[in-house]
C-alpha cells in the first residue's frame, strides 16, 4: 500500500498536517479528498488544517493550505509560520524566505522553533459595528488579515460562549456569503491579553489562530491605543506577538511571531483517510 510521508506541526496550539507535495505525491484529484479524511481526529491523523508545500516559479515555494472540512482559505498565520520552519528544515529554503499563498506574498524568519512572518496589509478595518445576535446588540470590530475576522471585547474570557456566539457571527448575515472568524478577547488590569476563536472551516473554537491575533492586536490598537507590539495568550497558553507601525491611520509592516513546533514524522496510509 503506497503512503505518504507527512510532518505533524503546532504553530501555539494550530495543529496542521504538512506534506512535501513539489514532486506531486498527493494526486490533484485526491487533494480535497484526502485533507477531509486525515484530519478527522481519532479516526486518521486529526489536524485544523493541511498543507502540501509546492514548487512556485518565483519564490522559494507555495504552499496549498486546506481547512480541515476541505475549503481553501486565502491566509493562516499559524500555517505559515510551520510551513516556514517545514520548508527551512527541508532545504527547501533558507532562514529567510518567501513564499506564495493565496492572500499574496509571505516573508518568514526562521528562528530554532519560533518563527517570524510579515503579514500582508490589513484591509477594511472598521469598529463600533453593532450586530444584532439573536436579538442582543454586539458591538464588534472587524479586519481583514488575509481572512476577514471579526473581534469583540468581553469580561470574562473563560465564561465567553465561543462555540455557540461564534457561531452565530460566523454565519451572521452582514458576511455573507463567505463568512467570518470569530474573536473573543479580555484585557486584564495588569494588561495581560487573552483570546479565544471560533475559526471558519474547523468549525468550532481552536487552540489558537494567527490571523485572528492580528486581527485583535490590530483592533485594540485602534480602540484602546495599544502600541506595537501587542502579546496576546492564545487559549492553549502559548503567546503570540503582533508587531506593526502606523501611518496616517492606516496600519502597516505587520509581523506575527510565535512558536513552529516540530510535533512527530509519520507516513500517511491510505486507509487513514479513504473511508
Amino acid at each position: 500500500m503506497k503512503t505518504i510521508p507527512f510532518l505533524k506541526m503546532s504553530g501555539s496550539g494550530n495543529d496542521f498536517i504538512i506534506i512535501d507535495n513539489r514532486e506531486a505525491v498527493v494526486p490533484e484529484a485526491q487533494l480535497t479528498r484526502l485533507v477531509i479524511g486525515a484530519c478527522r481526529r481519532k479516526m486518521s491523523v486529526g489536524a485544523d488544517g493541511m498543507i502540501f508545500i509546492e514548487r512556485s516559479a518565483n519564490l522559494d515555494f507555495k504552499w496549498r493550505f486546506f481547512n480541515a472540512d476541505g475549503s481553501l482559505p486565502d491566509m493562516c498565520g499559524n500555517g505559515a509560520r510551520c510551513a516556514a520552519r517545514f520548508a527551512f528544515m527541508h532545504g527547501i529554503a533558507d532562514r529567510q524566505m518567501a513564499f506564495e499563498t493565496l492572500a499574496g506574498t509571505i516573508e518568514a524568519t526562521v528562528g530554532d522553533n519560533t518563527v517570524k512572518i510579515r503579514m500582508t496589509e490589513p484591509r477594511d478595518l472598521k469598529t463600533g459595528t453593532i450586530l444584532d445576535v439573536e436579538g442582543t446588540p454586539t458591538a464588534v470590530g472587524s479586519v481583514n488579515t488575509g481572512v476577514p475576522h471579526v473581534v469583540m471585547v468581553v469580561d470574562d474570557i473563560e465564561a465567553a460562549p465561543v462555540t455557540k456566539t461564534g457561531r452565530l457571527i460566523r454565519y451572521h448575515p452582514n458576511f455573507a456569503p463567505g463568512g467570518t472568524n470569530a474573536n473573543f478577547v479580555a484585557v486584564k488590569e495588569n494588561g495581560t491579553i487573552f483570546i479565544r476563536t471560533y475559526e471558519r472551516g474547523v468549525e468550532d473554537e481552536t487552540l489558537a489562530c494567527g490571523t485572528g491575533n492580528v486581527a485583535a492586536a490590530l483592533i485594540l490598537a485602534h480602540e484602546w491605543g495599544l502600541t506595537s507590539p501587542v502579546t496576546l495568550t492564545t487559549r492553549s497558553g502559548e503567546k503570540l506577538t503582533v508587531h506593526f507601525s502606523t501611518q496616517g491611520g492606516r496600519y502597516q509592516d505587520v509581523f506575527l511571531e510565535g512558536d513552529a513546533r516540530v510535533i512527530y514524522r509519520g507516513d500517511l496510509w491510505e486507509e487513514a483517510w479513504r473511508p
